[in-house]
């Protein structure tokens, strides 16, 4: 996917956390990502200069992205993990099975030591995971570090070595992070404690950690230590922060569908979760225009039997905000009033919502549906960040079009008010211009379309858009200056790529800010112009209208010179080639004939 292409599409994506999912054109799943804000991170690997061959590569391949929100930075983290050991993604993939996972392991031995491994021994030690990269349990033996204190030296702490002292306390011990049982300074049972709450978080059981805290802090109040209850009562205030009980995954749910309506008189959003073995694995939503007499029950009814036949879900309990006749007697329907269910249902709430709000969002796109002052607004915008000194209320914006360098057409759409003025467009053939050269053309078309309106009295733009380089502005700004306009409307530049614009003769372009409503304007307008120009050129190619430059040389038909295009590419190559590689194709005779009159000109 390029940068132009997921600049038309990063607007949909929210400042929300979630799992963002990137598939390529054969809508194959390449890669699954958690992110704290989704925007901020899949834009990272569109606007950063990349250095990794393997992301390259990836965002190279990139044509879909789709993402899922969710409550929590844990719950991306854990949805995450999920569908990548349940999908195995091209880029996710670590390791060709579970022997080279990492686990966290709590060692068989004397005041056990917590760490992660990628070697699952059978020595009596206890194993989580496993985990599908090292990162992921790095994160969490972090987490672990900050509240349980623990021992990470690699000292053999039998009761012999303690008692003869052969041990004495590190930095760790000074900094809270261990209680020095290596000097006897903890007992093994208290360690065994702290040791269980270790493997109450792994297990996603955060009350009995908060519970034992809450004990050891009382105990230093007891004793006077108040910066050391303090420090606790830090920990406590955190753990409670932290949701480690996720609605993504829990062992209690097994396969389910999960539906939530959203209406708005005509129209209704119903979005859907798919849940496998207490996992999201589908999230999708859809906008459905219905008649009014039809009631919530009805659409929502519909909806869920065409989303699980698309989906093709064989899930027995389907989840409602309301009670609803399905027409199939084996499913369950649940209206949940509290715990998982019921956080699905919120989450499934929160996603039609957030699908609602984007519609709108885009609408600022289509200015006809905004009131006046909305569209001055926006108008008034471009005004100020372009410095012109009239409002932009007449815009007209010009490309040129071509196919495998040959039949050059331009196209020019015109905007009104912010919106289009579809009886202003126009369409050029291009006349006095030979073969492929965009200067030459846009200095045609620009000079054809003011002349005509000069001749005809008719108002003149405030705002004339080109669409390419400096090369297409410069000529353009040539017709201007013979039609003495130059000092009568404002030209200016918009880069392909970077979306940058820039004036005539300036060195340093303007960049707009990427989420505001004149950017956004700017690119309607451009888009237009792309559709309306490609369209127009696959009309005259389909109509026959084009005549190929290769028909103009005596002794060359249409069906010779198709073949070179089809084997050349373009007009462009086939003036570099050389008698005997057009013979290859043609003969030497027409080779002959092909090569002289390119070499004439």
């Amino acid at each position: 996917m390029t940068t132009e292409a997921f600049q038309k599409i990063v607007n949909n994506i929210p400042h929300l956390p979630g799992i963002y999912k990137y598939f390529d054109a054969n809508n194959n799943l390449l890669y699954v990502g958690k992110a704290k804000n989704l925007r901020k991170r899949v834009s990272s690997y569109f606007t950063k200069n990349l250095t990794n061959y393997k992301t390259q590569k990836l965002v190279e391949s990139i044509e879909n992205i789709e993402f899922t929100i969710v409550d929590t930075e844990q719950d991306a983290f854990l949805l995450e993990n999920a569908l990548i050991k349940k999908f195995k993604p091209k880029y996710n993939i670590l390791a060709k099975d579970d022997k080279t996972y990492p686990y966290i392991v709590i060692k068989n031995e004397p005041f056990a030591r917590v760490y992660f491994t990628r070697k699952k021994i059978n020595d009596g030690s206890e194993y989580f995971g496993p985990y599908t990269s090292v990162g992921k349990v790095r994160e969490l033996l972090e987490f672990l570090k900050q509240y349980i204190p623990l021992r990470t030296c690699k000292l053999l702490l039998t009761q012999q070595n303690i008692q003869r002292k052969k041990f004495k306390v590190c930095l760790e011990y000074h900094l809270g992070n261990c209680k020095g049982p290596c000097e006897n300074l903890q007992s093994l049972e208290d360690y065994n404690e702290w040791l269980q709450q270790v493997r109450n978080i792994l297990k996603g059981n955060i009350t009995p950690v908060l519970q034992h805290l809450k004990k050891e802090m009382a105990e230093k109040v007891a004793s006077l230590a108040f910066e050391q209850a303090a420090i606790i009562k830090a920990k406590i205030d955190n753990l409670k922060s932290y949701q480690a009980k996720s609605v993504i995954i829990s062992k209690h749910l097994t396969n389910l569908d999960v539906f939530s309506l959203l209406r708005e008189k005509n129209t209704a959003f119903v979005n859907y979760l798919m849940v496998q073995n207490g996992t999201i694995v589908q999230t999708h939503t859809i906008q459905l225009n219905i008649p009014l007499e039809q009631d919530n029950e009805e659409v929502l009814t519909y909806a869920i039997a065409l989303l699980r036949e698309d989906f093709e879900s064989i899930a027995k309990e389907i989840i409602v905000p309301f009670k609803i006749n399905y027409p199939n007697n084996n499913i369950i329907i649940t209206i949940p009033k509290a715990g998982d269910k019921k956080q699905l249902l919120e989450l499934s709430l929160k996603n039609v919502n957030y699908f609602k709000q984007e519609l709108q969002k885009k609408k600022v796109l289509h200015l006809a549906e905004k009131t006046n002052d909305e569209k001055f607004a926006v108008l008034k915008e471009v005004q100020e960040y372009l410095h012109l000194q009239e409002l932009p209320k007449h815009i007209e914006c010009f490309d040129n079009s071509n196919f495998q360098g040959s039949y050059p057409v331009s196209a020019m759409v015109c905007f009104k008010d912010g919106v289009p003025s579809k009886n202003d467009y126009r369409k050029f053939n291009v006349k006095t211009v030979q073969g492929i050269n965009d200067f030459a053309t846009m200095k045609e078309v620009v000079y054809r379309r003011y002349k005509r309106l000069l001749d005809e009295n008719k108002p003149l733009p405030q705002l004339i858009i080109i669409d390419g380089g400096k090369g297409q502005l410069s000529a353009a700004k040539e017709s201007l200056q013979m039609l003495n306009l130059t000092n009568k409307v404002t030209t200016i530049g918009l880069a392909k790529n970077e979306e940058q614009i820039f004036f005539h003769k300036d060195k340093e372009p303007i960049t707009l800010p990427w989420n505001s409503n004149s950017l956004k304007l700017i690119r309607y307008i451009r888009d237009e112009v792309h559709r309306f120009g490609i369209s127009f050129h696959r009309n005259q190619r389909s109509k026959g209208t084009f005549k190929n430059e290769l028909e103009n040389i005596k002794g060359i038909g249409k069906q010779t010179a198709d073949l070179l295009l089809k084997t050349f590419k373009s007009v462009k190559n086939i003036r570099t080639k050389t008698i005997e590689d057009l013979a290859t194709i043609v003969g030497n005779n027409r080779a002959t004939i092909i090569y002289n009159y390119f070499k004439e000109q």
